[in-house]
């Protein structure tokens, strides 16, 4: 298999011509005995065009030249960088799921400049809570763009992980990033109401039995006018990539139940759409706008070559086009406090 590898990047900083990525952390170590962050680590730097949103998590080697890498990735297969553009071919399928996790982070970068764009002044330096962190992608591009960031994650590795790439980076954008470990259930006993101008919550209420209470306290820190950002499993679309993939027992138990696990086998619960906007309508922050994101992407689909701006566009297209949207594996719902 071939395809574009998440982690060709742009590097906005000089760098050693050749160094080592350390397994499981963002760092590396070059010839010459500098550090930093891996390129394409939770999303530093990024594809030429887009908004830099990949992940590279060794072990293995990479050089650069040209704003690429090339390089032996682990586990991941064989990399090899095609300069310039930032691109490069992966042999190994394990790296299909790299390129999901782009498609989505791209997307949904999109989606949020987006509404930000249309709600809020050009020079505003917004107010920022991130829900669950996980790598951090979005909470470390928002603070390079200038925001005041805040991160409520529960998990303390995934915390520790993400301050060793702030350490890393430039002092500026660490400043702007507070980070605290705690519950997203718990925003009353860490937040006062209207603290913040934008609330992200990605893919945490599929883990969350019953959701309406996280929810309503996320709407209580938002300020008036302020953007909530959800991105859920589709609970309308479960059954179409298994059924397309010819697995007819799962296509039919998702019929029935929104319930299943995900890739480490965790449970997880999908959400359908016409629930969430009426939870959303009873909390004060109705929605207002409504995204799918990949469409394309997800199994059995096999993307093959690295032509990853078209495939972008395909999806960025399908995510806001009717009935298209509606099918994607994911959705990115955008509620406005006090409509």
């Amino acid at each position: 298999m071939s395809g574009p590898v998440p982690g060709a990047v742009f590097w906005p900083a000089p760098v050693p011509p050749q160094g080592t990525v350390h397994a499981g952390t963002a760092s590396w170590t070059g010839p010459e005995a500098t550090s930093g962050p891996v390129p394409g680590y939770s999303g530093l730097s990024g594809l030429a065009g887009h908004s830099g949103l990949s992940e590279f998590s060794g072990p293995g080697t990479f050089s650069t030249y040209g704003g690429g890498f090339t390089g032996a990735a682990g586990a991941a297969g064989a990399v090899e960088s095609t300069g310039a553009a930032g691109h490069a071919e992966f042999a190994d399928e394990g790296l299909l799921e790299g390129l999901r996790n782009t498609v989505r982070h791209e997307l949904v970068a999109r989606q949020i400049d987006e509404q930000i764009a249309a709600r809020f002044p050009a020079d505003r330096r917004l107010r920022i809570l991130d829900v669950g962190l996980a790598h951090g992608t979005q909470a470390l591009r928002l603070a390079r763009a200038g925001h005041e960031v805040t991160a409520l994650e529960s998990d303390p590795a995934t915390v520790a992980a993400v301050r060793k790439v702030l350490a890393a980076g430039p002092a500026e954008v660490r400043e702007r990033v507070r980070l605290l470990e705690g519950d997203g259930r718990d925003t009353g006993a860490h937040f006062t109401p209207g603290a913040f101008d934008l609330v992200l919550c990605h893919g945490v209420l599929m883990y969350v039995p019953e959701p309406d209470p996280l929810l309503a306290g996320l709407a209580r820190v938002l300020a008036p006018g302020g953007l909530l950002s959800l991105l859920v499993r589709n609970a309308d679309a479960l059954a179409l990539r298994p059924g397309l993939a010819g697995d007819w027992d799962r296509a039919l138990a998702a019929f029935d139940s929104p319930y299943g696990t995900d890739c480490t086998g965790a449970p997880v619960r999908a959400d359908r759409r016409e629930a969430l906007a009426a939870t959303l309508a009873g909390i004060g922050a109705p929605l207002r706008a409504w995204y799918g994101v990949r469409v394309f992407t997800d199994p059995p689909a096999c993307p093959r070559r690295a032509d990853l701006d078209r495939l972008l566009a395909a999806e960025d297209r399908a995510g806001r086009t009717d009935p298209y949207r509606a099918v994607a594996a994911l959705l990115h719902l955008c509620g406005v406090r006090g409509g």
